[in-house]
């Protein structure tokens, strides 16, 4: 008998060394980041409705814990392991596996900054979002013209353009093209004063309006100074029915971007372009920044009626076609050398 409880002794504390032991390994795992992440971060997308058991499963797979197991019993002890988010999750190197749990119980997921440029198009931002893979580009420009979702934001147009503002946005994935184009048009209404709105309707203008010309100043300017001049030589030709002759319009209508315009071109019978048509285009042709719609607003008090890009960012003005014939010949001639 004495034997016998020896026997069984030994085999307890066997029993016991062999789960201390265990735990050990399993704690170790637990407050030791995996190799992958001594090397540097890494990102997991975390699919919805996922259990914690995928979770784990995932994330060991990833290189992201050492022990799925570690992560689930560390996720029952804190109660959190139906809690978990799903998302695109950015795992900074040294990442343990509470630090992973933590992670996903708060939700941070990983934001994608996405710049969008005054002056830019809906289909500039469009391209800009399908690299990171947040929105395919023809989604966005299908959405940016659907008139059902046009009208859910109170808007009465052809098109989203120029009501999207122009500022550095951070979208998560799984965002649709309406939430994320939802997102640019607060941005907008958020921006845009009560002052603005009412200098707009003291000049005759509607929102749409201040849009499309400060979208139009937004293009031709490219030194700040010279916003207020621009402005001041449209306002003067719309008040004598003159055509506004802008070339970003016609680049807008015949689909070339920020490219070199051919006779053609100008000639093209159509409503956004303003040689051939007197007036404001039906629309926006970009996004324009705050500074466009206030220089749309408050024009230079100068008598020009022209002006001829001197070089790459400044402009020559004038108040007669003589004089504007000149400089065009002069800084022709001085391109040309």
């Amino acid at each position: 008998m004495g034997g016998q409880r020896t026997f069984v002794r030994r085999v307890g504390l066997g029993s016991l060394v062999l789960a201390v032991v265990v735990l050990g390994v399993e704690a170790w795992r637990t407050v030791t980041p995996a190799a992958t992440l001594a090397e540097g971060s890494r990102v997991v997308d975390i699919p919805a409705h996922a259990g914690v058991l995928a979770i784990a499963r995932r994330l060991a797979d990833a290189g992201i814990v050492r022990s799925s197991a570690a992560f689930v019993a560390l996720g029952v002890l804190r109660g959190s392991a139906r809690a978990l988010r799903a998302g695109e999750y950015e795992f900074p190197r040294g990442t343990t596996t509470l630090g992973a749990l933590r992670l996903l119980e708060s939700g941070k997921v990983r934001l994608h900054p996405v710049l969008h440029p005054e002056g830019a198009t809906v289909a500039e931002l469009a391209r800009a979002l399908e690299p990171q893979q947040l929105a395919r580009a023809e989604d966005v420009a299908r959405v940016a013209t659907d008139p059902v979702f046009l009208r859910s934001l109170g808007i009465d147009a052809a098109s989203l353009e120029g009501y999207v503002f122009p500022d550095t946005y951070y979208f998560t994935k799984g965002l649709t093209p309406e939430q994320i184009l939802t997102r640019t048009v607060q941005r907008l209404r958020a921006k845009l004063t009560p002052e603005n709105v009412a200098g707009a309707r003291e000049r005759g203008l509607s929102v749409h309006e201040l849009l499309t010309l400060a979208s139009i100043i937004e293009r031709e300017a490219v030194v700040w100074e010279e916003r207020r001049l621009i402005s001041a030589v449209f306002w003067n030709r719309l008040k004598l029915g003159m055509p506004l002759q802008a070339d970003p319009t016609v680049q807008y209508a015949v689909g070339k971007e920020r490219r070199a315009l051919s006779r053609t071109d100008l000639a093209t019978d159509h409503p956004f372009n303003t040689y051939v048509r007197a007036g404001l285009p039906p629309g926006p042709i970009a996004s324009p920044g705050l500074p466009a719609i206030e220089a749309a607003l408050d024009p230079a008090p100068v008598n020009y009626l022209y002006f001829v890009a001197r070089d790459d960012h400044r402009h020559h003005f004038s108040a007669t076609i003589a004089e504007h014939n000149a400089a065009v010949a002069r800084y022709r001639l001085a391109r040309s050398r």
